[in-house]
């Protein structure tokens, strides 16, 4: 139907395309600072995100820092120096190489002609993990086996692979106190660290000290015993920089003074030395351990050589 209105304008319609045009720029313009504004509160958002994540870290580092803080001798540091194996108390059964020596005559003895299988190892080395649970047994009847002595020979060069928390040197020492006070419950108490359902992944922050007492404490050794595996001790230690070398205080479980020096000998013994690292009568045992048998065998031949 025909209308009467009159036709806009040439002007009236450049009028309204320009208004038109206005709006959708304003529109887009409230868009873009919508857009903007978004942005820029999740970027708050991250960062907040990322503070807290920082401070949890930090807060985290530092309550480990307090409550592992007298754990390692002279505090771990990689500017300690080791001191000497005839400097530092050790568990009474070891022997003068950092190890402690096991035969059928019981936890520290070791025969005049024995051969000699040695064995260097980190609770927290997974491939040591591997080596228990395929010669765990068969280590366990050579320290039962006429002429054989087993020296078991703790080490904690993957302390700071455990989150700060130490625990090669809580496990080496908590082992080292068993030697001490509880030698029969010894190579019972190493194979339950090594579990495979026990074990800690190495980069973990490793077994609690309560959850070493309770290992420890599920293959025969007294509560008595568990309870000295945090107890420290007090004494100096050096630390070396800049060819300088400084004397300081401190505080570290126990055995920490020995487990470092003996670590520190070990190395100085073997350039090469490894976890776990075989010797059988002084001599680096080249065999393949993954093998089920081989290194028995190996030690059983080298003792019937010995007639």
């Amino acid at each position: 139907m025909p209308t009467n209105e009159p036709r806009p304008t040439k002007a009236v319609r450049r009028d309204e395309a320009r208004a038109k045009a206005a709006q959708m720029r304003a529109e887009q313009e409230r868009k873009a600072k919508r857009n903007r504004m978004l942005a820029i509160g999740g970027l708050v958002l991250a960062v907040l995100a990322l503070g807290a994540v920082v401070f949890f870290i930090v807060n985290q580092s530092k309550e480990r820092a307090e409550a592992y803080g007298s754990v390692a001798f002279g505090g771990g540091g990689d500017d300690v120096v080791a001191p000497a194996l005839a400097d530092v108390e050790a568990p009474a059964p070891a022997n003068d190489e950092g190890g402690i020596p096991v035969s059928p005559a019981g936890v520290g003895e070791q025969g005049d002609d024995d051969t000699v299988l040695s064995i260097y190892f980190d609770f927290m080395c997974p491939v040591c993990g591997q080596f228990e649970q395929t010669n765990g047994e068969d280590v366990k009847a050579l320290t039962e086996t006429d002429g054989v002595t087993v020296a078991f020979h703790p080490l904690a060069f993957l302390d700071h692979f455990s989150q700060g928390t130490f625990y090669s040197t809580r496990a080496a020492n908590a082992y080292a106190v068993v030697a001490d006070e509880s030698p029969e419950h010894l190579v019972d108490f190493m194979s339950a660290l090594y579990a495979e359902d026990t074990q800690p992944a190495e980069g973990s922050s490793g077994l609690s000290d309560a959850e070493l007492a309770e290992i420890a404490q599920g293959v025969g050794v007294p509560e008595d015993v568990t309870g000295k595996f945090t107890s420290t001790v007090t004494g100096t230690y050096e630390v070396e920089a800049d060819g300088e070398t400084t004397t300081k205080d401190g505080e570290w479980r126990t055995f920490a003074p020995w487990i470092k020096a003996a670590y520190a000998s070990a190395q100085q013994q073997f350039p090469d030395l490894g976890t776990p690292y075989i010797l059988i009568d002084g001599v680096k045992w080249e065999g393949n351990w993954q093998q089920p048998g081989a290194l028995r065998a190996a030690v059983e031949q080298a003792a019937a050589a010995k007639g």
